[in-house]
C-alpha cells in the first residue's frame, strides 16, 4: 500500500488528512460538519457522497470529471472516450448532486485524443488540465452560473474488468486496437497466441490487420512481437 500523491502533498504542506472508509460513516459527517468547510472538492473518488455532506458546505460541493459531461459518465471515462473512438475528450467541473455525474455543468476544457494515445498518456494530460481548470473555477465560483446538462445525451463509461481484456483475433482491428490503448495499464489485452494468451502492450493497424508491437507471455519479460499464426 503506498499513500496517494494528494496525501503525500497534504503533508509536506502540513495539512491535516481524514482517510475514512466509508463516506456514509456517521462519525464521517459529522467530522465535516465540525469542520465547516466553504467548499467540498472531489476528484477520482470511488463513492457517491451522500445528500447529508453535500448540503455542509456553504458553496457546495464540485467535482472534477475526466470527460466531456453529459458524456461518459461513470468510473472509466477515459477508457470510454478511447473505446468509443472520440476525436476528443476533456475535462469537466460540475457542482455536485446525489446522482453520478449529474450536477450542472461550471466549467468545460476539451482537447482532441491523439492518434495511438494510451490511457495513461491520456490520463497525465487530463489530470493535468483538471488541475488547472479546478483552480480557475474555483477562483472565480461566485461569477459562474451553473448549466444544467442534457440528460438525453448522457452515455455511460462502467467500471473495467478483467474479462472485457480477454479479446480473439476475430475482432475488428480497430475495436483491438483502442482496446489495447484503453485498457492501459489494467485490465490489459489478452489473445491466443501459441503456448498461451499473450499480453499486448502496444500494436498498431496494418491494412485490415492489428499488429502487435510489444507483448508479454505468461511469466516472461514484455518483447518485441514475432509474426506468428494467428490462427496456430
Amino acid at each position: 500500500m503506498t499513500p496517494p500523491a494528494v496525501k503525500v502533498a497534504a503533508k509536506e504542506l502540513g495539512l491535516r488528512v481524514e482517510q475514512p472508509e466509508q463516506i456514509r460513516d456517521p462519525s464521517v459527517v459529522a467530522m465535516l460538519l465540525a469542520l465547516a468547510p466553504d467548499l467540498i472538492v472531489v476528484v477520482a473518488y470511488g463513492q457517491i457522497i451522500p445528500r447529508a455532506i453535500l448540503a455542509i458546505p456553504g458553496q457546495g460541493a464540485v467535482n472534477v470529471h475526466a470527460s466531456l459531461l453529459p458524456r461518459h459518465r461513470g468510473a472509466a471515462p477515459i477508457a470510454g472516450a478511447i473505446l468509443a473512438g472520440d476525436a476528443e475528450t476533456g475535462v469537466t467541473i460540475m457542482k455536485m448532486d446525489e446522482q453520478l455525474d449529474h450536477g450542472p455543468i461550471l466549467a468545460v476544457r476539451s482537447t482532441p485524443i491523439e492518434a495511438g494515445e494510451d490511457a495513461p498518456a491520456l490520463t497525465k494530460r487530463l489530470a493535468e488540465m483538471g488541475a488547472e481548470l479546478l483552480v480557475d473555477t474555483v477562483t472565480k465560483l461566485g461569477e459562474i452560473t451553473p448549466v444544467g446538462q442534457d440528460h438525453a445525451k448522457a452515455t455511460y463509461a462502467p467500471k473495467l474488468s478483467r474479462e472485457m481484456g480477454e479479446l480473439d483475433w476475430k475482432l475488428p482491428a480497430e475495436e483491438i486496437e483502442r482496446k489495447v490503448r484503453a485498457f492501459q495499464p489494467w485490465p490489459g489485452v489478452t489473445l491466443p497466441a501459441p503456448g498461451g494468451r499473450m499480453k499486448i502492450l502496444k500494436g498498431h493497424i496494418d491494412g485490415s490487420r492489428f499488429v502487435p508491437e510489444i507483448v508479454q507471455m505468461p511469466g516472461k519479460r514484455p518483447q518485441p512481437y514475432i509474426e506468428v499464426d494467428a490462427d496456430a
